[in-house]
């Protein structure tokens, strides 16, 4: 008998993936994938697609070819070219709300406590029981070393504070990857520490995550596979021990010997 494949698909698989602003092209057909448990960094100088590759797995941006896929369940379109854009609304509202995005600058509402914050999304768009949101907001608000803050204004929080409570808000809605894009690049370094440490625990979870980042260490340290996009196309990728140890092309060892610390 031949043994068959049960590997379930991947939590986010992403095919030919082209993505325009007008005339200008900035995804040139991207293929990438997260299998549940996996971490996967994007890394690649400003310009080269990273974010806004992420923003399109997340549907936040309309991408104008190729596959999104979710747990293997295809995105559905309508419309071709720039007039490309997601058929079922509902579709895209689920699979939103289980890729939780943490963006570069926390986008916490101001007039919220930081335990409000967490709770809002969980409450108001998955309409769960505010009890038991409270308790589970509490626990991830512990779980990131602030659960001191829950009653605090995120204007009382230094960045990194307010990062860790949005990486705790995200983890409050219970998703099935967290999406990371540029969380520490707006930090102090004595910040953004706080913040690795965080995404390296939840790395050793086995939490499925896309990180976007310009922290060559942190992705290396918590990378199952590394991804190095350039001028819209991935120049090259595979496992942090190769990619950063044995570089390939000479685009990746000159983006290198720029960024990695001496």
């Amino acid at each position: 008998m031949v043994a068959m494949n049960t590997a379930p698909p991947p939590v986010i698989q992403i095919r030919n993936l082209h993505k325009s602003y007008g005339s200008l092209e900035v995804l040139k057909g991207v293929d990438i994938a997260a299998p549940a448990g996996h971490v996967v960094s994007l890394i690649g100088s400003s310009g080269s697609g990273k974010s806004t590759l992420l923003r399109c797995a997340n549907l936040l941006e309309d991408s104008q070819q190729g596959d999104i896929l979710f747990s293997g369940e295809p995105v559905k379109w309508k419309g071709s070219g720039l007039a490309r854009r997601p058929a079922d609304h509902q579709q895209m509202i689920r699979i939103r709300t289980n890729l939780s995005m943490v963006f570069q600058q926390f986008n916490l509402w101001a007039h919220m406590t930081i335990l409000q914050n967490v709770m809002e999304a969980p409450v108001t768009v998955l309409k769960r029981d505010r009890a038991q949101v409270e308790a589970a907001a509490r626990g991830y608000l512990d779980k990131v070393g602030i659960g001191d803050k829950a009653d605090a204004y995120p204007a009382q929080l230094s960045g990194g504070q307010q990062q860790r409570a949005a990486i705790a808000r995200a983890l409050c809605m219970e998703p099935r990857a967290l999406l990371f894009d540029e969380p520490t690049s707006a930090l102090d370094p004595e910040l953004e520490q706080e913040v690795v440490k965080v995404i390296k625990a939840l790395a050793e979870e086995g939490r499925t995550m896309i990180i976007v980042t310009h922290d060559m260490r942190m992705a290396h340290d918590v990378s199952d596979h590394v991804v190095f996009l350039h001028q819209g196309r991935i120049e090259e990728q595979g496992a942090p021990a190769d990619l950063f140890t044995n570089p390939q092309t000479d685009r990746l060892r000159g983006f290198l010997s720029a960024t990695m610390p001496a």
